[in-house]
């Protein structure tokens, strides 16, 4: 039988969004193209040194779940029960993420989650084409050029799907003719990826079941496990310091010598876990980290973007990957429900960029939860009773964590709901140092006036 050229999507980029985008709709009886710029990751491998660790939550195991790739791809993850803290004094103490292990995250590696994809998508009847680097579109004629290893390709396409991340091709010829309201905003931070390896007998160095963070104010240490008991390390660094005060950045930690001393003196717990420090260092790239907002996501009926394309956003709440996921599903979705393309890009757009902007605000206001607050009184005083109102109106108060990272509340609603919380525990615990001296009444009655009762979650298959 021949396609329906009506029926034909090309997507652009064959990462984690392509590749997931790609099997959900060749499930849904679409004819789907992916066109890739690099090499098949299975056969030349994964570039190292810029694969901040993953951490798949329940959006993502939701839409997974859909393409039908979650038992694939759990079979590579890890348990992280929350964030195992390294203080300054050399004590550690573990932050749970929910309740108890029902409410967990799993890290996963970049690069063998894009592999069990690639192989989900072709097995759903995708085509995926590598070696294929988007040139320019001519939007009138629909012809999309690319630049392949045997020469040019000019291909016909019906609808462009943009999935090739933050630097996309995609979006910059979009952009030339149509204004996107493009802009990105950079942080003064960076990053550095190392790696503890396994113990001599292969066994994890550290906790496994952890995130474990090291803050220290203006700058913080992370490491993730790998199903190979190795941990990815990421070190976050402003690019620049005040020298008279001894502030440590990219800027004053140049080479792996550097990198060693420092590591020595304000992690020194860590320091003793990687022994290739010098050579992770000097070898790895030094990653930018920045939020890319868009006001226009599509192009009529021909072109739409998802993922990084649209919203890229720093990686400190851990929901790059499980928005973009959802975008893929909200697409596949809207795309079902009509035959005018248009109509679904525009609708899609529509539910997903407030949500988009939403998760990008929570990612730069965890890196300083993270970074400044983990192990400050205040902030521990608040998490505790944060987990008390939990238990005593699970209805009610669910924590803005567990509101993003086990459920599938829209991420506008628990960035407003988190606000109101976040008020109510400041105004609560202040003046305590204990949750002993709360008038338990009153704080039930500020609950019950403040907090309406949340919706129900969704049961709607997808």
């Amino acid at each position: 039988m021949t396609p329906d050229p009506q029926k034909h999507l090309t997507i652009i980029g064959a990462g984690l969004a392509g590749t997931l985008l790609a099997a959900l709709l060749a499930r849904r009886g679409w004819d789907v193209d992916v066109y890739e710029k690099r090499g098949d990751l299975r056969e030349v491998g994964f570039e190292r040194g810029r694969s901040i660790n993953l951490a798949l939550a329940e959006r993502g195991r939701r839409a997974l779940s859909a393409a039908g790739a979650d038992e694939a791809v759990m079979r590579q993850t890890v348990m992280m029960r929350g964030r195992m803290v390294h203080f300054v004094d050399g004590h550690v103490a573990l932050q749970r993420y929910g309740r108890d292990d029902s409410e967990v995250i799993w890290s996963v590696h970049r690069g063998e989650l894009n592999h069990v994809l690639l192989d989900i998508a072709e097995a759903a009847g995708a085509r995926i084409h590598f070696h294929h680097q988007l040139d320019r579109v001519d939007f009138d004629t629909r012809i999309a050029h690319f630049d392949g290893r045997d020469g040019s390709h000019a291909i016909p396409f019906q609808a462009l799907i943009g999935a090739d991340g933050a630097g996309s091709s995609l979006r910059t010829a979009m952009d030339e003719v149509a204004e996107l309201g493009d802009r990105t905003d950079f942080l003064d931070h960076s990053y550095k990826e190392l790696e503890i390896p396994p113990a001599a007998d292969g066994s994890f160095r550290m906790e496994p079941n952890a995130l474990h963070i090291w803050p220290r104010g203006r700058y913080m240490c992370i490491a993730l496990p790998n199903d190979e008991s190795t941990f990815t390390v990421t070190l976050f660094l402003p690019n620049a310091g005040d020298d008279s005060l001894g502030e440590p950045s990219f800027e004053s930690i140049r080479n792996g010598a550097d990198a060693r001393e420092f590591f020595e003196r304000d992690f020194d717990d860590a320091s003793a876990l990687i022994p290739d420090l010098e050579r992770d260092f000097d070898r790895n790239p030094t990653g930018v980290l920045g939020t890319l907002y868009l006001d226009q996501w599509h192009l009529d009926d021909r072109a739409v973007l998802v993922g990084d394309a649209a919203h890229a956003m720093v990686p400190f709440h851990g929901q790059g990957m499980n928005c973009a996921f959802e975008d893929c599903v909200a697409l596949a979705e809207h795309l079902d429900r009509t035959p005018d393309r248009a109509a679904a890009f525009a609708a899609f757009q529509a539910e997903r960029l407030p949500n988009a902007r939403a998760i990008q605000h929570m990612a730069l206001e965890n890196y300083l939860e993270m970074r400044d607050r983990v192990d400050d009184d205040d902030y521990l005083l608040q998490r505790e009773l944060e987990r008390k109102l939990a238990e005593r109106h699970p209805d009610r108060f669910v924590p803005r964590y567990a509101m993003v990272t086990f459920r599938h509340l829209p991420y506008a609603v628990a960035l407003q709901r988190g606000n109101l919380q976040r008020e109510l525990l400041v105004e609560l615990t202040r003046g305590h140092d204990s949750l002993d001296t709360l008038d338990w009444d009153a704080v039930d009655a500020a609950i019950t006036a403040r907090l309406p009762p949340l919706p129900p979650e969704s049961t709607t298959p997808l």
